[in-house]
């Protein structure tokens, strides 16, 4: 099955805001992060040692279901780690707690800010697990990302991308029952969204994810832990338990050796900040914050 390309623009929304808020505050309360967010940190991760330098200030722009603290912390001790604090923010998850293995004494500290509280300039890494795909905005994300980081730091996040859960979309389209998820964005879009937004030579890769599951109601069981439907496109009403027996007999249907199946598309982006360049005009404007960076790049 091909991965669509993505639906990008202030005129297609992609998230329905109140949905993704109580999706989130959900899998809060059940104290566990998903785990194909804890897969796909575990992952990047991996990828770290490509920075050779390490960094003092390290941004998580994760959320509350990042699934990185103790990865991160295991990578770089002695780094000042941040974290963005969402509205309404609780605790942690306890699972996200119980993978240190030292025990809660040793838990790594990490101070969480509300998003106006972030320094400017300063985080030499900054990391986003799993928390760009329920972005309304990733362009104005970017752009935040850029204001937080460091000139020459770097930036590390994945995502999922548009060739996830193609069963579903197949499925969902053939029996007209509106859209199974949100439309996830392409990564070729979002490498030109960081060149826009001050970031220079982005990389970006995917790899698929193919899980099987010994029934439809085991696959339905783990997929709600994952998440919610949170696409404004999505069927207004309720569904029904007959709904329900349709659609894991479908599921069923589909399956390969008896087993039924999901992919996922996990996206993968690292990129460097680079100085903001003032563009000459007759007149140009220049936030204080970046005229600073760039008089700190310009000196010998």
């Amino acid at each position: 099955m091909q991965a669509e390309r993505s639906d990008v623009g202030p005129h297609s929304p992609r998230v329905d805001a109140v949905g993704l808020s109580r999706t989130v505050g959900r899998l809060v309360a059940a104290g566990q992060v998903p785990w194909l967010h804890g897969e796909a940190a575990r992952r990047m991760a991996e990828r770290l040692p490509l920075i050779r330098r390490s960094p003092a200030v390290l941004i998580d722009w994760s959320g509350p279901l990042g699934g990185s603290t103790a990865l991160l912390h295991a990578a770089y001790p002695k780094a000042s780690r941040l974290a963005l604090q969402l509205t309404g923010e609780g605790v942690e998850p306890a699972a996200r707690r119980s993978w240190w293995p030292l025990g809660r004494r040793a838990l790594p500290v990490v101070r969480r800010l509300p998003l106006a509280e972030l320094p400017v300039g300063q985080a030499e890494l900054l990391w986003s697990n799993m928390a760009l795909q329920g972005s309304a905005d990733p362009q104005s994300v970017f752009r935040q990302w850029q204001r937080a980081t460091a000139v020459d730091g770097f930036l590390m996040f994945s995502t999922l991308g548009p060739g996830s859960l193609p069963e579903l979309r197949h499925l969902y389209r053939r029996q007209n029952w509106g859209e199974p998820m949100l439309p996830f964005v392409d990564m070729h879009d979002l490498g030109d969204m960081l060149v826009h937004a001050g970031f220079a030579d982005p990389v970006m890769d995917q790899e698929l994810l193919t899980l099987t599951w010994p029934d439809a109601d085991t696959l339905l069981a783990e997929l709600r832990g994952l998440g919610a439907n949170v696409s404004p496109q999505r069927f207004a009403g309720l569904r029904t338990p007959r709904w329900r027996d349709r659609l894991k007999a479908a599921l069923s249907e589909q399956a390969i050796g008896g087993r039924p199946s999901l992919t996922f598309e996990l996206v993968y982006g690292h990129a460097f900040r680079v100085a903001t360049r003032a563009r000459v005009q007759a007149e140009t404007s220049v936030s204080l914050d970046d005229m600073r960076a760039m008089v700190r790049t310009s000196r010998p």
